[in-house]
């Protein structure tokens, strides 16, 4: 185990964080490489408002700690404080559903899935916090996975001040890298945001930022909440993952620059509604070469609101009532990124897109997955009494 870090058992098949942190989820995950190629010589670091959160793997743990500002916290808050990174990581990570039996259902239902499921294995949704999730995909508009990732740093670091520098984990220099946790509703809601956003390479979507911020802050407030370290109009946002997927998506679809496919990232990715497909064209290409939809794949489609529905349908058809879930191990397999991914290092590069078409039946509902066989949670954690700490506020989201 690395120095410093928890273990938590956990195998790849249930999550992987190469595969998942990098296709197109999340935009803010700092990557270094410890100098080797296998899955453990890996860190991945993210920075929350309180902390910063670092993760390592091997093929049967996952291994976690956290980096705090000044002051240190004393040795029996930091045994709180590692209780509490712990629950982040199971409601982040959703670890409560039991992936490998989702990928055999799927597998049981679809030849095309069934295919490809042993190289993509580990892939889950990430429950994400809704604010940042809304305005990255705002910053996803006709644009590809490293630009919105660069533009989504950027805005952190131009935005919000470091909550602390930390030596660079890869050890080839001295260095110290700052880290910044995502900037709050209002400070992204002042008339001078969309100008400065632009000169920082935001193009049409810095208006959209701005005015997506103002439209929180005029309607639901600025003000910090009593006890938790969030504007109320993030909780409010947050609060849409009570309503009915219909409703939560008509909420989304007032901000600017969301329209269907963006609501629909953000509703699956964010605010627990995982039957949700977002389609594009590329999604519809993969209905039409493996599932039967109609149409050409020679060409695109213009996606019409019919034609959106009727992708959607038809996917979650095959897939059920976790289709979105069952959506993203594909949209992944199909990536150019991953072209060579789990292939051995001789095997040919294009053997990862999906080739062989098989046209399906729809098959029956698919059923809940069962919870995790092996708990994936410490039996020894405990709550905070404050009513503003991770654990308190992890708790309560979900509910």
């Amino acid at each position: 185990m690395p120095a410093g870090f928890h273990a938590l058992p956990l195998p790849l098949v249930q999550l992987s964080l190469a595969t998942v942190l990098k296709c197109g989820q999340s935009f803010r995950w700092s990557i270094f490489s410890l100098g080797g190629e296998d899955v453990q010589d890996h860190e991945y670091r993210l920075c929350l408002r309180d902390r910063v959160v670092c993760l390592r793997q091997s093929q049967n743990e996952l291994y976690y700690k956290a980096l705090f500002p000044e002051p240190q916290p004393t040795s029996t808050q930091l045994d709180l404080r590692d209780a509490e990174t712990l629950l982040w990581i199971n409601s982040y990570f959703q670890l409560d559903i039991d992936l490998t039996s989702l990928y055999e259902e799927w597998a049981a239902r679809d030849n095309v899935f069934s295919s490809f499921k042993d190289r993509f294995g580990g892939i889950r949704m990430l429950r994400q916090d809704p604010w940042e999730n809304l305005i990255s995909f705002i910053c996803s508009s006709n644009n590809n996975i490293s630009r919105i990732t660069k533009m989504v740093q950027n805005l952190c670091k131009h935005y919000s001040p470091p909550l602390l520098s930390a030596p660079n984990p890869a050890g080839e220099s001295m260095e110290h890298l700052d880290y910044h946790p995502f900037p709050p509703p209002s400070t992204l809601s002042t008339p001078d945001v969309a100008a400065t956003l632009r000169g920082l390479g935001f193009g049409y979507r810095a208006g959209f930022i701005q005015k997506t911020a103002k439209m929180l802050v005029d309607t639901h407030g600025a003000a910090t909440h009593a006890t938790e370290s969030r504007e109320v109009s993030e909780i409010w946002l947050e609060g849409l993952r009570k309503l009915s997927t219909e409703d939560a998506r008509s909420e989304l679809l007032k901000f600017m620059g969301v329209g269907r496919k963006v609501a629909d990232c953000i509703l699956l990715m964010s605010l627990d509604k995982r039957e949700v497909i977002p389609v594009d064209t590329h999604v519809h290409q993969i209905a039409i070469k493996h599932y039967g939809m109609k149409g050409s794949t020679k060409g695109k489609a213009a996606m019409t609101p019919k034609l959106y529905d009727e992708v959607n349908k038809k996917l979650v058809s095959v897939w059920g009532t976790y289709a979105g879930w069952a959506h993203s191990v594909l949209f992944t397999a199909d990536l150019k990124a991953f072209a060579s991914h789990g292939l051995p290092v001789s095997g040919p590069a294009t053997a990862t897109r999906i080739t062989k078409q098989v046209l399906l039946p729809t098959p029956p509902p698919t059923p809940s997955p069962s919870p995790l066989k092996r708990k994936v949670s410490r039996t020894d954690i405990v709550s905070s009494e404050e009513p503003g700490t991770l654990a308190e506020r992890v708790k309560r989201r979900r509910r």
